[in-house]
């Protein structure tokens, strides 16, 4: 008798842990953020202009939610951390990043990890921020929604984050456009839903547009989803180039550049980037893309100071269609001092 009392204790205990567990995972299918294959985003109202002969400048930096500079680390880099201790170590960073931006005076910025409203950064709205500190119109693309990540110990908790493009250049449209998923349910329901920002700029005069496409391509997958992705912007790159438009596309590649190992890669056992090849682009692009200083650092621990103590990468850069003609292309060497990447600028001509 008191072994059955034992084994319906038990039994009852399983029962509970099951229901719970179905619970959270309704819970997280039900809520899931599950955008359209293309949105419209509004589009700001700047009101530059550009003609054919013009120059102009772009700079693409992953700011890291504010939250990733150099006395920082990351529990999927190896690391411990899921945010910095303090609101005052975000909010000084992002005065840093943006002194940065600032300092840059581009005429169009493609940022990556823009927290809205997250635990990871203390809630502030990074992208009113960024507005105010430039005093320049944005246009947002969210890529990473959720109630409550549920992992490590402690939880990530609530993110809603995105792409952030930037310019007071006369906007013609917007769209924020899915890219495959690389993550399968249930650990999709609580992911990144990555997208390309596209942005199409008028060229006066002519019924050519400038397309800007922001990007940020996966990075903690086996690789099938990265490949998938670049095949899909890909195939955006040749749809807008065969249109007779200007194309440039800039982000974080998550991969490194054919023939940029400047670099060397010294710790296997952590995060590796794969690399992008020349042969995967459409004909009539090419990579602009610079080494003079790495634009990505490996989260294992904090910043030494040096590229032989913490393993660095070249990540972040440029396609560009061969009707621009690249002026200048360069990584601004912050020292990692407020995320764990450095802008990359570009500077190119209509041609």
């Amino acid at each position: 008798m008191k072994g059955k009392k034992i084994l319906k204790g038990i039994g009852i205990v399983v029962l509970c842990i099951v229901l719970f567990v179905a619970a959270v995972l309704i819970f997280y299918t039900v809520r899931e953020y599950r955008p359209k294959s293309i949105e419209f985003p509004e589009t700001g109202t700047g009101t530059k202009t550009l003609s054919e002969g013009d120059s102009f400048s772009v700079l693409t930096y992953n700011t890291g939610y504010a939250a990733l500079s150099k006395d920082e680390d990351f529990f999927m880099d190896g690391g411990s951390k899921v945010q910095p201790d303090s609101k005052d170590v975000v909010e000084t960073n992002l005065a840093g990043i943006s002194d940065i931006l600032k300092s840059q005076n581009a005429d169009f910025y493609f940022l990556q990890e823009v927290d809205i409203d997250a635990k990871r950064s203390f809630h502030i709205n990074e992208r009113e921020y960024y507005e105010n500190a430039l005093d320049m119109n944005s246009i947002y693309a969210c890529n990473f929604k959720c109630d409550f990540v549920p992992y490590p110990i402690p939880p990530i908790g609530k993110v809603e984050a995105g792409l952030l493009t930037m310019t007071d250049y006369q906007v013609e449209s917007a769209k924020r456009i899915k890219l495959a998923e690389s993550f399968s349910w249930p650990i999709k329901t609580c992911n990144l839903k990555r997208c390309m920002l596209e942005t199409r700029i008028p060229i006066e005069g002519t019924d050519k547009e400038l397309v800007l496409i922001n990007f940020h391509l996966e990075a903690y997958d086996s690789g099938e989803g990265k490949k998938m992705q670049s095949q899909m912007l890909a195939d955006k790159l040749q749809e807008e180039y065969q249109a007779g438009n200007y194309v440039i596309a800039g982000g974080d590649f998550n991969q490194t550049f054919e023939g940029v190992d400047k670099y060397e890669i010294h710790d296997t056992d952590s995060w590796v980037p794969g690399t992008v090849y020349k042969e995967d682009l459409p004909d009539g692009f090419d990579f602009a893309v610079a080494d003079n200083a790495p634009t990505c650092r490996l989260l294992n621990g904090p910043y030494s100071g040096n590229y032989e103590d913490s393993q660095v990468y070249v990540i972040d850069g440029y396609i560009v269609s061969d009707n621009l003609q690249v002026d200048q292309v360069q990584v601004i060497d912050t020292d990692f001092e407020y995320t764990d990447h450095q802008p990359v600028s570009l500077r190119v001509t209509l041609q």
